[in-house]
C-alpha cells in the first residue's frame, strides 16, 4: 500500500504544467477519497494522505534536483533529497485536508469539505518560511493556447485559489453520479460562454504601454560564475540590446521604448561600474532599460535587484528583490549550521515605477511573481515586469511552471505582464493571459512587443484573496448542511 500510495500521488501531479493530465487529477481524488471511506482507522488515513502527498510533491519538484546539480561540488549531498525534502515539508498540507474531511459523512457533504479544505490548505503554504506557493491545484486549468486563456478567465474574480477549489471540486464530484456529471457538463459550458466573453470584450483603460525588448542570453550558470564567462555573456547582451532596439524602431509605433535584460543579466555591481554603464547606453541607443544585477551596500549586504536606465546610462531607480528564496538566498534562522555559504538580503517591499519611458511599472524578481495577490505595490502599475534565471532548473517542467504563474497573475491583475529570462522561457502576456510572443528554453534572442493597454481593475486585484477564502467558508457551510441534512 506504501508504494500506491506513492505512485497515485507522483501521478496525481502529470495534471500540473507542463502537461495537464487533468484525468490524472480526478483518479488521484478519488483514491484519496476512496482512502477516507476505507481507511480502518485516522492514523491509517493520515499515512495514506502523507504518503500520497509525498509522490504528489516529488513528482512535481523533482527539477528541484538540477538546482542543485549546478554546484554539485558543494551541495551533492542534497542532491537525492532536494525534491523529497520540500515535499515531506508539503505533504501535511495534503493530509490535515484529508483527514478533517472525514469528520463529514460519505457523499456530496464530504466531497464539498475535501475540496474547500485543500484549498484553504493550499492558500497557507504562503507561510511557510517566506513562502512557497509553487503550483497551485489551479493552474491545471492554464493550458497551452485558446482553451486554457477561456478556462482561466475566472481567475480575474476568484483568482488561482479559487480555480484550485473548481478544480477540486470537479475532481471529485465528476465519480459521483450521472447526475453530477451532467450539473458539471452545463456549468462547464457556462464557464466557456463567459470566458469567451471576457476574452472578446476586453474593458481597456486609456493608457499607451510602451514597446518592451525583451532579452534571453541562455547564458549557463558556469559562465555566469567564472570571470570570461562573464565578460562573454556581457557583450552578447550588449548585442541582443543593439538588435533588439533598432527592431523595435522599424516597427513604427508612437510609443516609447523598453529594454529589459533578466536576472543575473549583468554578471557584476552595475551601480559600482560607470564605464558598463555607458557602454549598456550606447548599444541601447537611445532607449531606456531595466537591468538585473546585483547590488552592494554601504555595511557591504548584498541585494538580488533590477536598476532602471535612462538613455545615458543614468540609474534613475533601483528596486531589491523582497521576497527571496529559502534554502537558495537565504537560510531559515532555525537552522543551526550554515548551509548557504553566501547570503542575500531582502528589499523594503514592492513599489511601483512612474518614469519617463518606461510609464507606470510594477518590478518583480523571479521568484515573487509566483505570490497571488502580492505582486503589487502602492498604486497599480500599468504593467508588470518580472525578470528571472532559470537555468537552476534545467530543461525540465520548472521553467513552465513558473511561466505559468506569470500567465495567472496577467488575469488576477488585470495586466499586461512580460518576462526575461537569462535562461528559462522568456514571454508577454496581455492582461487576459493571452500569450503574445514566447521566446522557449535554451534559444538565445529577444522579443520585441508593443505592450497592449491594462484592464480595468479585476475584482481580485481590489479584493485579493478574501474573495477565495468567502468561497472557501461558503463551501464548508454548505458540506455542514448537506451532512446535517443527511443525519
Amino acid at each position: 500500500m506504501i508504494l500506491a500510495d506513492l505512485v497515485v500521488g507522483a501521478l496525481a501531479s502529470l495534471a500540473l504544467p507542463p502537461l495537464y493530465c487533468l484525468p490524472a487529477l480526478a483518479l488521484g481524488l478519488l483514491y484519496l477519497y476512496r482512502c477516507t471511506q476505507d481507511a480502518a482507522s485516522n492514523r491509517q488515513l493520515a499515512l495514506h494522505a502523507f504518503l500520497f502527498g509525498l509522490g504528489y510533491h516529488t513528482a512535481a519538484l523533482s527539477w528541484l534536483t538540477n538546482a542543485i546539480l549546478t554546484r554539485a561540488h558543494e551541495f551533492w549531498w542534497a542532491v537525492p533529497i532536494a525534491a523529497p525534502g520540500c515535499a515531506l515539508i508539503l505533504a501535511p498540507f495534503i493530509m490535515v485536508p484529508v483527514l478533517l474531511c472525514r469528520l463529514m459523512p460519505e457523499g456530496l457533504s464530504r466531497m464539498v469539505m475535501l475540496a474547500a479544505l485543500w484549498t484553504l490548505a493550499d492558500m497557507a503554504r504562503v507561510f511557510i518560511f517566506t513562502g512557497f506557493p509553487w503550483n497551485p491545484t489551479g493552474s491545471v486549468f492554464e493550458l497551452p493556447g485558446l482553451v486554457g486563456d477561456v478556462l482561466i478567465q475566472p481567475a480575474s474574480i476568484i483568482g488561482v485559489d479559487g480555480l484550485t477549489l473548481i478544480a477540486v471540486l470537479i475532481g471529485l464530484l465528476v465519480w459521483h453520479g450521472q447526475k453530477a456529471r451532467l450539473c458539471l457538463l452545463g456549468a462547464l459550458c457556462m464557464w466557456g460562454a463567459w470566458g469567451m466573453y471576457s476574452l472578446t470584450h476586453p474593458r481597456l483603460m486609456p493608457v499607451k504601454n510602451p514597446v518592451v525588448a525583451l532579452l534571453q542570453g541562455n547564458v549557463s550558470e558556469q559562465d555566469i560564475l567564472s570571470r570570461d564567462g562573464a565578460m562573454k555573456a556581457f557583450r552578447l547582451y550588449l548585442r541582443l540590446t543593439n538588435e533588439a532596439v533598432a527592431r523595435a524602431r522599424d516597427l513604427g509605433e508612437d510609443r516609447s521604448l523598453v529594454y529589459l535584460w533578466p536576472e543575473s543579466g549583468f554578471p557584476g555591481l552595475l551601480d559600482e561600474d560607470e564605464p558598463a554603464r555607458r557602454m549598456i547606453a550606447q548599444a541601447a541607443d537611445g532607449a531606456w532599460g531595466m537591468i538585473g544585477s546585483d547590488r552592494r551596500d554601504v555595511n557591504n549586504r548584498f541585494y538580488n535587484s533590477i536598476f532602471a536606465l535612462d538613455e545615458s546610462g543614468r540609474i534613475r531607480a533601483v528596486y531589491d528583490k523582497s521576497t527571496l528564496v529559502p534554502f537558495g538566498e537565504y537560510q531559515p534562522r532555525f537552522i543551526p549550521f550554515n548551509l548557504l555559504p553566501d547570503q542575500l538580503t531582502p528589499g523594503k517591499g514592492l513599489t511601483t515605477w512612474s518614469l519617463p519611458a518606461l510609464g507606470a511599472v510594477g518590478p518583480l524578481v523571479c521568484y515573487e511573481i509566483i505570490f497571488s495577490a502580492q505582486v503589487v505595490g502602492g498604486k497599480r502599475p500599468d504593467w508588470l515586469a518580472n525578470i528571472t534565471n532559470d537555468a537552476w532548473f534545467g530543461n525540465s517542467a520548472g521553467p513552465r511552471q513558473h511561466l505559468a504563474t506569470v500567465r495567472i497573475r496577467a488575469v488576477e491583475e488585470g495586466l499586461p505582464v512580460v518576462q526575461s529570462a537569462n535562461m528559462g522561457v522568456t514571454a508577454a502576456f496581455d492582461g487576459a493571459g493571452h500569450e503574445l510572443s514566447r521566446l522557449p528554453w535554451g534559444q538565445a534572442g529577444s522579443l520585441v512587443v508593443a505592450l497592449p493597454s491594462p484592464h480595468q481593475p479585476t475584482i481580485f486585484s481590489r479584493c485579493g484573496r478574501t474573495v477565495p477564502l468567502g468561497l472557501c467558508a461558503l463551501a464548508v457551510m454548505v458540506a455542514v448542511f448537506l451532512g446535517y441534512r443527511r443525519k
